[in-house]
């Protein structure tokens, strides 16, 4: 073995905590006061405790009861380089609650539990640790507790004879007031516990491995051994010393690949490390988690992890806090978690949960407090997992893990197989209370009552009941699996742990026999199987990755200093890829700062030897799937495909385990002066440091292949060759670096003084405004897409998916920026919370005024708004539009009606200034907040306020594309014209209005005022309006200016222009139009803007000239510019289609709008047209009548014509046919309308030009210098219209009413 592949010890230290007897007992007061504020919530008003504050952790608890400062009473070596001891950090987590004191009659056993170290770096440190107690020997110590009791009780007396004396004088609720006397008395004799002549008193004392690797078992073993060996009657072979300086000085790290055999003080240990094509070191029991959570529960937090959302373990017991948090994080292969990560949260450390940002961390329970009791500062984008009740608390819209249910199944095979069913072994069912029975009855192998080994009772028998069970039972016998054959069950341990076994392949053990323990064996076997099955799922949907990857440019040192901003994934291209049920939880993944980094790592790290291991590993297994793959490896499906890669990795545990590659030294004597080593039985000795203190002077295990500083200087010099930087930039970089790991990162483990949690907090306000300035930089340059251009990032096209996640991720950064100093939360909103409170105080004061207006409404003249004098803007007010949110039945939470709140204001470009208003209640916001909170924080909270008003530049529909089923109300206002103002009109006038979304049918408009609000379900952004009358009266002509259409919930007002006459004999004779609208802009344009539809008549009576058509303001095109027309109008059709289906805008647009496929060809037939005779107007629609007759004269002589013409021919005439048939009053250029968008539909109108161009008609109609009349220009004409076939042109019901065709 080299000295650089087993460089490192396998521990670095050996701790022991406990009591100082010196110091004697000392209150841990940080932690102490932490209990004492969260139980005093409980007191009632008269100042009594209630029976939770009884129940709780604080100074009125009995002294056993208490917390009181533990000590590191030893460490041995003193310190070593590469590893300082952090005596703050290994004290509070050795004991995290400080010392516990019990007697004779109290249970005892040890509790072993193992915690992690990270440092300012990132760069982690594993502790283990074994509490158990031993008898106090200190006399002092006893009288302190037996004086702290005689006080206690005193105490207690007091409030008893208080209770009594109010029991006596009062006349109301005595026999309440008596009950609770006698429950004090009884409590009074169960708290005077302690006596010191009769009961022995016990204090915890915990032994501790501080290692660089966390090799779980083995340092268990070891403890357990080391703590036997004080326990037992008979002395350990050989001095505790001996055996502390072996795995200290003498074991070393087995090398990657490698296994490695040491003696403990009753028997060899065994420990193995996975090879560097493998995945990484894991050694806590996976399996514990799948039995304490279940399944499912298990999948949505691992959801949780991957996107990042702050995740809250909660447990009586450390070491499931921390086999939850490490095999969570485990699964997370290829990625890595980047925040904050306390598995274990000493008490001292509490005020850490107010974190607003990322975190996974561990938070004790004393098994007492209810969970409602328990107060976190933001629950909106929490989840809050209960290990020991089985529950898990999910934020809302947590989008499903791809292929979850195959994911399930394949997992479920697995665990079965194990004897571990799915739903869990804590799940309340009757198979629960079998179970139990089952353990403690050890009914295996026991030979009593009939049991003997060969009649092992099943799991699945006892699970047979189980609904669960029968679903999964049915989708594992679909794969061939049979379980009609009982499963070995779980026989216990003597750790009161599961013990596993499982079925092997025949023959597979005889190959070779391993030197751990069958239960050992079983647990690395679960562990690998279930790792490489999340592993190949990631292999499986990120096979492509590589070739996203956008590589930072020649410029090394402009991608280094940008890439925060830098996009170094091209998301919309990979998402584009992915099956439409990947991308909910695609794209809020790509936005993750762990995905952020692991394409970061990549584009690092361009050749294998710079590559990290864990980055290898992944692209190996990416490239043989490649390889492997024989579908086109950009083509994504949904298809499901099972890991196959089990079976390796199972066979390289099995081999190293099967054959030891190295041998410690053994265990032996050391130079010790004579009556060192001696030991009293039940106590832990203070070991000799003098023989502890300094490893051996010749040892190829310890020496090490160079000292922090020449490794980091490695680290450096890499960085620099990868990305040519000069010295000082190379410095930057790795100060940079290394400050990424602190702040907001990572709680440093220290007694923290106020100055130092001031200064904490004053860096969460720092990352929250950053992480703010970041995010609306990006959603800016993903909406606007030019910039995104500018900054080198290629063309970039936001999708409805993405804009939705965008959105999301702006709504969850607002909670944690409202949570942050909190002073108590109220509901799980803290944003929605601040609205009600300031949605109160206004009403309040409205009520005291007597007012109606209130001074949250503001008329704003600057709003986007039509003609004020035909409809009056909205108010903006910020309590209306939460009055809005509250009429929403579908919204149920405060954390949904949190994020349509933002929605809404953000589609009304009023975010920046509704959050200005709600925090410019300085008394409200003082009352709600602590004064470090970012909310108080004046200039960054002006420069968030700032860079939210950024978004005012750009048209989000969030809202409107979000709440697609709900009641919205509209106002219709139908403007005649100004000079022919339809004083006269005596027609009943109706309206039809279509959005993307649905269409409202007919409703009737008051023809005295032409005006309405009508309320429907939602039809997103309005497309067309139908508008007609019935042609009643003596006067049914209506010169129609626009109609103006405004969604009064977001503000958005359209406008749709008509300038046409609708009635008989007038115009085209047109009683109804479809008129095509867009959403009016801000400037007040209305009066210049070209009209969608064609133009105003200036009277009935007017000679009308085909060639005047186009509106007056319009030049007469030229062929060059006809042609330039139809090409954008095909190419704007060409381009919807190639967008997402999600993402398109309106097709009707395209057809019947400004610039339209319609206007182009309107443009075509215009051109070279005969002047009419006076006094007649002459339409389009006249030219083809005139050709449909005359196809149908040659149809009637039965002239020979060939037969695809007759085809066209026959089809054109069905065409006009049916149109001029059509029930509807549409005039004759509604009709060439209806006849262009039918013929885009099914595809024919080339043909139909070509059939018109070669028709004697166009003789007696156009000119010779005609378009129509030029076969060059009509053949290009046709090629170019021939581009539509390939697209399936659906259109709006609205266009084609009445035409079955």
């Amino acid at each position: 073995m080299t000295a650089n592949t087993a460089g490192c010890r396998f521990a670095d230290y050996f701790a022991i905590s406990g009591l100082d007897v010196e110091t004697g007992l000392e209150p841990d007061e940080l932690s102490a006061l932490c209990q004492f504020l969260q139980a005093s919530k409980g007191r009632d008003g008269a100042g009594r405790v209630s029976s939770s504050t009884d129940e709780g952790e604080n100074y009125e608890q009995s002294p056993l009861r208490r917390t009181f400062k533990s000590k590191v009473l030893a460490h041995y070596p003193e310190n070593v380089e590469w590893n300082p001891f952090d005596q703050d950090a290994v004290g509070m987590l050795c004991m995290p609650k400080g010392l516990s004191f019990k007697t004779q009659s109290d249970n005892r056993g040890p509790q072993f539990h193992s915690f992690i170290i990270t440092r300012e770096d990132g760069s982690r440190t594993y502790g283990f640790a074994l509490t158990f107690y031993e008898e106090v020997a200190s006399k002092q110590i006893c009288s302190a507790m037996q004086t702290l009791y005689h006080m206690h009780n005193a105490d207690q007396y007091d409030i008893l004879h208080t209770s009594s004396t109010i029991c006596i004088n009062s006349s109301e609720n005595i026999s309440d007031n008596c009950s609770d006397l006698s429950t004090g008395v009884t409590k009074l004799q169960r708290f005077n516990s302690y006596d010191i002549s009769k009961d022995t008193l016990y204090v915890s004392k915990c032994i501790c491995l501080i290692a660089p690797l966390p090799f779980m078992h083995a340092c268990k073993k070891v403890l357990e051994q080391l703590h036997q060996a004080v326990t037992s009657p008979k002395p350990p072979p050989l001095p505790l010393e001996s055996y502390v300086y072996n795995i200290l000085y003498e074991v070393p790290l087995p090398p990657a690949g490698r296994s490695l055999k040491f003696l403990g003080v009753y028997g060899p240990i065994i420990c193995q490390r996975p090879g560097t094509n493998e995945l990484p070191l894991f050694d806590f029991p996976i399996h514990e988690m799948f039995e304490l959570l279940g399944l499912e529960n298990i999948l949505q937090l691992f959801t949780c992890a991957l996107l990042e959302i702050q995740i809250l373990l909660y447990s009586q017991h450390y070491q499931r806090l921390m086999t939850v948090a490490e095999s969570i994080t485990a699964i997370l292969f290829p990625c890595q978690w980047q925040h904050v990560y306390v598995p274990i949260l000493p008490a001292s450390l509490l005020h850490f949960l107010d974190a607003p940002v990322p975190y996974l961390m561990g938070l004790h329970s004393n098994g007492q407090d209810d969970r409602s009791k328990l107060e976190l500062p933001h629950e909106a984008n929490l989840c809050f997992v209960d290990i020991d009740n089985h529950s898990i608390e999910l934020p809302e819209d947590l989008p499903q893990f791809p292929n979850k249910l195959e994911l399930i199944q394949e997992i479920s095979e697995i665990l079965m197989a194990f004897g571990i069913p799915p739903e869990g072994n804590l799940h309340c069912s009757k198979s629960t209370s079998k179970l139990k029975d089952f353990k403690e009855r050890n009914v295996v192998c026991d030979k009593k009552n009939g049991n003997v080994a060969g009649l092992a009772l099943s799991t699945y028998e006892l699970l047979k009941e189980n609904e669960t069970m029968a679903r999964l039972q049915a989708l594992v016998k679909r794969t061939g699996v049979s379980l009609e054959k009982p499963i070995p069950a779980l026989t216990p341990s003597p750790a009161a742990s599961l013990k596993l076994e499982v079925r092997v392949e025949a023959g597979s053990n005889k190959d070779f026999k391993v030197h751990c323990d069958e239960e050992e064996l079983k647990i690395h076997q679960l562990n690998i199987k279930i790792r490489e099955i999340f592993a190949n799922r990631f292999t499986q949907m990120f096979a492509d990755y590589e070739v996203f990857v956008i590589q930072p440019s020649h410029d090394k040192e402009s991608w280094f200093n940008n890439r925060e901003q830098m996009q170094n994934f091209d998301k919309a291209s990979f998402l584009s890829d992915q099956p439409e049920p990947y991308l909910p939880f695609l794209s809020r993944f790509l936005e993750t700062q762990m995905f952020a980094s692991f394409i970061d790592n990549k584009i690092m790290c361009h050749d294998d030897d710079e590559k990290d291991q864990i980055l290898r590993v992944f692209d190996t297994r990416v490239n043989k799937i490649r390889t492997l793959n024989v579908r086109t490896p950009t083509l994504r499906t949904s298809m499901y495909q099972k890991c196959t890669t089990i079976y390796a990795a199972e066979k390289a545990i099995k081999l190293r385990l099967a054959k030891i590659d190295h041998t410690a030294v053994h265990p032996h004597l050391l130079d010790m002066k004579i009556g060192q080593g001696k030991y009293e039985c039940g106590f832990f000795p203070k070991l000799q440091p003098d023989v502890l203190s300094s490893s051996p002077a010749c040892n190829k295990w310890v020496k090490r292949s160079a000292p922090a500083q020449w490794r980091r200087r490695d680290r450096q010099k890499q960085h620099t060759e990868h990305l040519h930087l000069d010295n000082d930039q190379r410095e930057k970089y790795i100060q940079e670096a290394r400050s990424l790991g602190t702040g907001v990162r990572q709680p440093k483990l220290s007694n923290l003084s106020p100055s130092v949690i001031a200064h904490t907090n004053w860096k969460f306000v720092e990352g929250l405004l950053k992480e703010c300035r970041n995010k609306t930089k990006r959603m800016l340059v993903e909406k606007m897409g030019r910039e995104a251009v500018e900054l080198g990032h290629g063309e970039v096209t936001l999708t409805g998916v993405e804009e939705n996640t965008l959105i999301a991720s702006l709504c969850d950064l607002l909670e944690r920026i409202w949570s942050h100093g909190l002073q108590v939360k109220q509901g799980k909103s803290a944003l929605w919370s601040h609205l009600l409170h300031y949605q109160e105080s206004k009403e309040k004061n409205e009520a005291l005024l007597g007012t109606t207006s209130s001074p949250g409404f503001i008329h704003d003249q600057d709003r986007r708004k039509i003609d004020s004098s035909c409809m009056p803007p909205l108010k903006i007010s910020l309590t209306r539009d939460m009055r809005h949110i509250q009429n929403i039945g579908e919204i149920k939470t405060d954390v949904g009606k949190a994020r349509a709140w933002v929605r809404l204001s953000m589609e009304k470009k009023l975010l920046s200034r509704h959050l200005k208003q709600l925090l410019s209640d300085h008394e409200l916001t003082k009352k709600l907040y602590k004064r470090y909170a970012f909310l108080r924080c004046d200039d960054e909270k002006e420069q968030f306020l700032y860079h939210l008003l950024s978004f005012n530049a750009v048209d989000y529909f969030c809202f409107t594309n979000a709440f697609t089923t709900i009641m919205i109300p509209y106002h219709v206002l139908v403007i005649p014209s100004k000079k022919l103002g339809g004083s006269m009109f005596t027609a009943n006038p109706w309206i039809c209005i279509s959005g993307e979304l649905g269409e409202t049918g007919i409703l009737q408009i008051p023809k005295s005022i032409l005006e309405m609000t009508f309320e429907c379900q939602n039809l997103g952004k309005l497309t067309t309006v139908l508008i007609g009358h019935d042609n009643s009266g003596l006067y049914a002509k209506w010169l129609v200016d626009s109609v103006v259409v405004r969604n009064e919930i977001t503000g958005h007002a359209y406008r749709f222009p008509c300038g046409r006459w609708l009635g008989k004999g007038v115009d085209d004779g047109s009683l109804e139009r479809i008129l095509v609208g867009e959403l009016a802009s801000a400037t007040l344009e209305t009066d210049e803007r070209h009209c969608r539809t064609p133009p105003m008549q200036q009277s009935p009576s007017m000679i009308r000239r085909f060639v005047n058509i186009t509106p007056a303001n319009r030049p007469k095109l030229n062929t060059g510019q006809i042609q330039e027309s139809v090409g954008e109008a095909i190419n704007g059709i060409v381009k919807h289609f190639h967008k997402p289906e999600k993402e398109r805008g309106s097709l009707t647009l395209l057809l019947c709008g400004e610039n339209g496929l319609v206007t182009a060809l309107e443009q075509v037939f215009h051109h070279g047209f005969k002047s009419p005779r006076l006094f007649k107007s002459v339409f389009i629609w006249d030219f083809l009548e005139k050709a449909f007759v005359y196809f149908e004269s040659l149809e009637h002589t039965e002239q020979t014509q060939e037969e695809n013409w007759q085809t066209r021919a026959k089809k054109f005439c069905t065409f006009i046919a049916a149109i001029n048939s059509a029930p509807r009053n549409i005039g004759k250029d509604g009709k060439f309308q209806l006849l262009v968008c039918l013929g885009a539909r099914d595809h024919l109108l080339h043909n139909w030009i070509a059939l018109l161009a070669d028709c004697p008609i166009i003789a007696q109609m156009y000119e010779d210098t005609a378009l129509i009349k030029d076969h060059t220009l009509v053949n290009s004409l046709i090629r170019v219209l021939q581009t539509l076939q390939e697209f399936n042109i659906t259109l709006e019901t609205s266009l084609v009413k009445g035409i079955d065709m």
